[in-house]
């Protein structure tokens, strides 16, 4: 069983930067494949990025490539996404998610583990 708490989101002027956090509870964090998705409001939940076991995998959607990374630290039971140059269009609660697998998916269906979300609002 994995416990996720996402932190870090908040309102930021479009061309801004945040990073979020998501700390995992449970012995077996460095095993788990990392997502995070979003979901706007009116609109279906979409994947932004994942990142394997190890951290030596990583994969975005075409939308956040170049400007979002995403990244872990198995020794503090977090991963992060660094967020750059925010658009509006970004604007969304952020999830993390997690998958006891070594692959690494990108649809949502497909991770056992959810946080509660944080919301990320982005200003024109």
């Amino acid at each position: 069983q994995v416990q996720l708490v996402e932190s870090g989101g908040g309102l930021v002027q479009a061309g801004g930067s945040l990073r979020l956090s998501c700390a995992a509870s449970g012995r077996t964090f460095s095993s788990y494949a990392m997502g995070w998705f979003r979901q706007a409001p009116g609109k279906e939940r979409e994947f932004v990025a994942a990142i394997s076991w190890s951290g030596g995998s990583t994969y975005y959607a075409d939308s956040v490539k170049g400007r979002f990374t995403i990244s872990r630290d198995n020794t503090k039971n977090t991963v992060y996404l660094q967020m750059n140059s925010l658009k509006p269009e970004d604007t969304a609660v952020y999830y993390c998610a997690a998958d006891n697998t070594v692959k690494v998916w990108r649809t949502a269906d497909k991770y056992d583990y959810w946080g509660q979300g944080t919301q990320v609002t982005v200003s024109s």
